[in-house]
């Protein structure tokens, strides 16, 4: 009997659907749909789009194999209820403020109330993507992070995110920590290495790209990258000492420099004799459509449900 999930990826300007065999615990080659939106559109430009891509991934199925959906949300949101919080604060999807996002769904693809559509925020379906694979299956307890235009973290025991224990957060992320002048999200993302580039040069940059690309002639990409190793195993040394984590993912686009700051990274953590495995992300943008196909394994997510999630 086939066993076949939706995993929907929700970004700011697109939205990824791609169909994810839970008996083989694979994604179908070839389903994947990917669909722009506008993100500051209105209620209806934007559910239709998701609409749009849904029903162009499911198109070529038969909806009896099609066991539930799940979606990689960005917050704030109600992932429980499926209500979307967005405000003018976030950026995107304001217009959908206080609009259950389950029901409208449920009733434009037109099925039952009870029809499984699931939620997860997108940082957390990404890090159960990652632990879903052979490199990590041994590790009880991983981080992952995400860097990229924010810093994205989640803790994960058994594959399952987890919060207010373990000495996580009572909301499991870590974005919001006071780190030096400010908190760890303006010191863990692009904006630090934009921000420190002109502050240093009076140079604007597009991007962490080029600094990578100019990394060998130019002193300052290379100071910037040492210290944003060294800023990040110093902020994170507490973080893995309470949670006990044995090892470390690291995805977003920032991670693609990995060689570049690992080694002064790995140096704060060896000045607190703390040993774990770090690893790049391999699935990218796949392990968040991998973690939210995951949220229709029902074993799966009644740990998820009766944990933080």
């Amino acid at each position: 009997m086939k066993k076949l999930a939706l995993g929907v990826d929700i970004g700011g300007s697109h939205i990824t659907c791609q169909l994810f065999d839970l008996n083989t615990n694979r994604l179908l080659e070839g389903t994947q749909k990917r669909v722009c939106v506008d993100g500051n559109g209105t209620k209806e430009s934007i559910l239709g789009s998701w609409i749009y891509a849904i029903k162009e991934a499911l198109a070529e199925i038969n909806l009896y194999d099609l066991i539930g959906i799940g979606f990689a949300m960005p917050g704030p949101f109600n992932y429980n209820d499926g209500i979307a919080l967005f405000d003018q604060n976030v950026g995107k999807f304001h217009n959908l403020h206080g609009v259950n996002v389950k029901s409208e769904l449920l009733k434009r693809l037109d099925f039952p109330e009870n029809f499984p559509l699931r939620f997860l925020n997108d940082a957390a379906s990404f890090a159960v993507g990652e632990a879903n694979q052979d490199q990590v299956a041994n590790f009880k307890r991983i981080l992952v992070l995400t860097l990229g235009t924010g810093f994205g973290s989640t803790f994960l025991e058994n594959s399952v995110p987890v919060a207010a224990k373990y000495g996580v957060p009572d909301d499991g992320f870590l974005y919001h920590i006071p780190f030096k002048k400010g908190i760890a999200d303006e010191y863990f993302s692009t904006r630090w290495f934009l921000n420190e580039y002109k502050r240093l040069t009076g140079n604007e940059i597009s991007g962490v790209k080029e600094l990578l690309h100019n990394f060998e002639k130019d002193s300052v990409s290379q100071k910037l990258f040492h210290e944003f190793g060294k800023n990040l195993g110093s902020f994170l040394v507490s973080w893995i000492q309470k949670f006990g984590a044995e090892c470390l993912i690291l995805g977003g686009n920032i991670s693609k420099s990995l060689a570049l700051f690992l080694p002064d990274m790995e140096n704060q953590f060896l000045t607190q004799n703390i040993q774990i495995k770090v690893f790049p992300s391999k699935l990218n943008e796949d392990a968040a459509l991998i973690g939210s196909a995951r949220l229709c394994n029902d074993n799966f997510y009644s740990k998820l449900v009766s944990g933080m999630y």
